[in-house]
């Protein structure tokens, strides 16, 4: 009969305590990381941008791009999504399209700011990457 009545109060504490709670005691959450993919495409890029740049030119600017169309060589897109988990999620896409090997124009979630005129450094920096 003691071994039955130990066990019995020993499975009421047991069970009472799990009610009881801790207001400092934090559970431990699962780590979500943040996530991004593709090219990194910022404003300064788009705003290097010509029209007539050369294809190494554009490589040197955007970096090759991700997604290459196959039936149409002539057009270059560029992806880039980035997920903070609860925080925030974005995506940017920018395609380019070439005529005749040069850059013809661009379209995408990015413009050319209007304050971006080309400089000596930039120009010269775009004429000859590999320097």
């Amino acid at each position: 009969m003691l071994p039955r009545l130990t066990l019995m109060l020993l499975g009421a504490v047991l069970v009472s305590g799990c009610s009881f709670s801790l207001p400092s005691l934090k559970i431990p959450r699962v780590h979500k990381i943040s996530v991004q993919q593709g090219n990194v495409i910022t404003q300064e890029m788009i705003d290097r941008l010509k029209p007539g740049m050369t294809r190494n030119q554009v490589a040197y600017i955007m970096g090759e791009p991700v997604i290459r169309n196959t039936f149409d060589e002539d057009r270059w897109d560029y992806l880039y999504t980035i997920d903070v988990p609860g925080v925030f999620s974005q995506s940017i896409h920018v395609t380019l399209f070439f005529e005749n090997e040069v850059l013809a124009y661009f379209t995408g979630d990015l413009a050319p700011s209007e304050a971006a005129e080309p400089t000596d450094d930039t120009v010269a920096a775009v004429a000859n990457p590999d320097s």
